[in-house]
């Protein structure tokens, strides 16, 4: 029991929740901690005090939770999205007063952030929709915060976030005010989406590597650890190269090998590709992400698939050509890098689209910026984004800022061989051949929409615009066929 006001309150106490209010904890700002099954509450008390005697004090009831915190209260959620928010902001509501702020840290869809903004704020209260990155080690030791809603409840809660953030040495804490309304979450949302494409693009690079390039785990231990050292240095590769030199503890070999081919979502990849359709914004990586996750899902038929297609001859490789291992090694980092920056080029401009629709007024290098710490897209990479905001602010797309279209040219022959080679071996290489198809539609000239574009025309009356002169323009293209069948 806090003797003193707390300065803050926490209310969900799962991983996240707990990890995160033994952070607020450990930066030195005692922090009042309530969850529904009061276990939870002992538990992360009995935690606090095994960690350093950390200023942790929990509470069984909400009454009592609530005045224990200092005015005006901010209080933070981290509870499973959708009615348990809703359910959390009704308990706690009977005993907030005017000026106090709620501060929803769960994954959200940001339109129920900005409808429980307007709720609240009927009651006269705060209320920030935070995105939170970087799974329950970033919640403990610093993760990237995508806080969004009211300035002024923003303002009341500062000088913590900026301590619980992730800190980067030359850029500072991963935490900034990103906008108004539901925008912390949206940004949050797309991070997913940037997430889900990053995931997608490695494992590509694995399969081409294992199943053509016939590298062993050890051999690809080596190999991500590699790359680990220079451009693509991120939390990701990182993982991988762990993943790769871990043996299985229930048998022989490594244990990702044993790891069932089956991937699971929480939704916000799928909530990213619905909005990039709603906004006319091309996310072909992004979203074959998401279809090689429902593809996985289909494990079973899958399974039976392989048997029918063996039968006729069709192997798990269609070719046992040998390949050059140093080489393929080059031609996949290469790949990868490039297939990133369309990745990220096409989830910056699904959130600039959002921003523009809103009126938020979001800063892209920004974004990149609080991106660089804590959060699980956190890469080197991600300075180079940055610097290209810097240098345009309004930049139409990563792909043609001076400097990454300098090194998509110097990398596009090695990207174009590793997705020959997949196609020719059998493997599938969605993630890298979106990307490839992606940059090729954005650099071209003309595409063959006006061939489509005539289609609609002739079928539905859509009418067309022309090159050469101006307005639309609707031809009786099957009376004229017709006519010139007839003719012959």
């Amino acid at each position: 029991m806090a003797v003193q006001p707390t300065r803050i309150g926490l209310a969900g106490l799962a991983v996240m929740g707990q990890n995160l209010a033994l952070n607020i904890a450990s930066k030195g700002f005692p922090i009042s901690v309530y969850n529904r099954t009061t276990s939870k509450v002992d538990e992360t008390v009995e935690r606090a005090k095994k960690e350093g005697n950390l200023p942790v004090y929990g509470f069984h009831d909400p009454e009592s939770f609530v005045n224990s915190i200092q005015k005006p209260r901010v209080i933070i959620m981290l509870v499973k999205a959708g009615s348990p928010v809703d359910q959390t902001i009704k308990t706690l509501s009977a005993y907030l007063e005017k000026g106090d702020c709620i501060v929803d840290g769960g994954n959200e869809w940001y339109e129920n952030t900005e409808r429980r903004e307007k709720a609240v704020s009927e009651n006269g209260f705060l209320y920030l929709g935070m995105g939170v990155s970087g799974g329950e080690e970033g919640a403990r030791n610093g993760p990237s915060l995508m806080p969004g809603g009211s300035f002024e409840a923003y303002k009341n809660i500062e000088d913590i976030l900026l301590k619980v953030a992730a800190q980067v040495r030359d850029s500072g804490p991963c935490v900034t005010y990103i906008g108004k309304g539901g925008s912390g979450n949206f940004v949050k949302m797309v991070h997913n989406g940037i997430e889900y494409g990053d995931m997608q693009l490695i494992a590509e690079a694995y399969d081409v590597l294992k199943s053509v390039g016939k590298l062993t785990n050890e051999e690809l231990h080596s190999v991500f650890t590699e790359w680990n050292k220079g451009e693509l240095e991120s939390f990701l590769v990182e993982i991988t190269a762990d993943i790769f030199g871990i043996k299985d503890d229930k048998g022989d070999g490594h244990l990702v090998d044993k790891v069932l081919d089956k991937t699971g979502m929480k939704g916000t990849g799928k909530w990213t590709v619905q909005q990039a359709a709603e906004l006319s914004v091309p996310s072909p990586t992004i979203e074959s992400s998401l279809d090689a996750r429902f593809l996985s899902g289909l494990k079973d038929e899958r399974v039976q698939a392989a048997k029918v297609f063996k039968e006729g001859g069709f192997g798990d490789v269609l070719t046992d050509q040998t390949v050059d291992k140093k080489q393929l090694i080059d031609d996949v980092r290469k790949a990868l890098y490039a297939s990133k920056i369309c990745s990220y080029a096409q989830g910056m401009n699904l959130i600039r689209a959002k921003s523009m629709e809103k009126g938020w007024g979001l800063k892209l290098g920004e974004l990149a910026r609080i991106w660089k710490g804590g959060c699980i897209i956190r890469a080197i990479f991600l300075d180079r984004i940055k610097q290209a905001y810097d240098r345009n602010a309004e930049l139409a797309n990563l792909l043609v800022d001076p400097e990454f279209a300098k090194e998509i040219i110097e990398r596009q022959s090695a990207w174009r061989r590793v997705v020959c080679l997949s196609i020719n071996s059998g493997i599938s290489t969605p993630g890298m051949s979106a990307s490839l198809a992606y940059f090729d539609s954005y650099r071209r000239e003309r595409l063959p929409a006006n061939l489509v574009q005539a289609q609609r025309d002739y079928f539905g009356a859509h009418t067309y615009e022309r090159t050469d002169v101006e307005g639309s323009f609707h031809t009786e293209w099957f009376k004229i066929a017709r006519q010139s069948k007839s003719n012959m």
